[in-house]
């Protein structure tokens, strides 16, 4: 397994700010997986507890078509959409399994080019009614640093509605030791939400998996709880509650 390509996790805080018509904002310690999906198919982790038990795991059937082999889905998902470059290391930032549990609100597939450079981004949005929609990132605009758009066709939350866009940015540092995601979510009147994923990275190992799961106990837990307690905040704060609309009919957005 090549030194650069090592699992590793991410610790650092999770914020959330929405501007309006009430203004609420939090911030969370929080940690994330940063996973070389395609090194660990050829080589897998001793440290990294794979679809079985663990303090912290990984599952592939948490994520994508929720098959067995979540790697294979998005390798697939690319070649379907005509994304025929992205022939490196294909990398999942995502949330662990907790002692079994877990909630993954997003997760973002990087997909690069031999030469390192952004091919193609997933992000894989899950909401708490337990529907899954991706948004598929890529062309030549595509960069670290560089804010990519999509248009908002899921439902995540009860007070907002689907409309506008989400404004995202990817960042890493010059070591490559930390790591910056924000999501923004913008509608008709302006900026909605803003919020953010950041971390400082370090190998996987014992050590750093103690270290994480014995700083923020019971992380993911904390997650779901978390997401109600907001939105409890929220509602005592007056937003207008949104009727769920159905799910988009594709699967994935371009």
């Amino acid at each position: 397994m090549s030194a650069t390509h090592v699992p590793q996790i991410g610790t650092g805080q999770v914020r959330h700010h929405r501007l309006r018509p009430a203004d609420n904002a939090f911030a969370y310690r929080s940690y994330f997986l940063l996973l070389p999906m395609r090194t660990l198919r050829a080589v897998p982790s001793p440290v990294l507890r794979r679809n079985r038990f663990g303090l912290l795991a990984f599952h592939d059937r948490d994520h994508g078509d929720g098959g067995s082999d979540a790697l294979h889905w998005v390798e697939h998902l690319l070649a379907r959409e005509g994304i025929a470059d992205a022939d490196g290391e294909i990398w999942l930032q995502t949330y662990p399994r907790v002692l079994g549990y877990v909630f993954k609100p997003v997760s973002f597939w990087f997909c690069e080019r031999a030469d390192g450079t952004l091919a193609a981004v997933v992000v894989e949005v899950n909401n708490t009614f337990g529907e899954r929609h991706c948004y598929l990132l890529s062309g030549p605009q595509l960069d670290w640093g560089r804010e990519q758009r999509a248009r908002k066709v899921f439902h995540v939350s009860p007070f907002s509605p689907i409309e506008g866009d989400y404004r995202f940015v990817f960042a890493r540092s010059a070591d490559g030791r930390q790591r910056l995601v924000r999501i923004d979510h913008h509608d008709p009147q302006g900026p909605l939400l803003q919020t953010s994923q950041s971390g400082r990275l370090d190998a996987l190992s014992g050590a750093s998996v103690r270290r994480a799961f014995f700083g923020v106990p019971l992380m993911t837990f904390g997650v779901m709880l978390r997401i109600h307690w907001q939105a409890l905040r929220v509602w005592l704060k007056r937003v207008p509650l949104v009727r769920k609309p159905a799910p988009p009919q594709a699967f994935v957005s371009r």
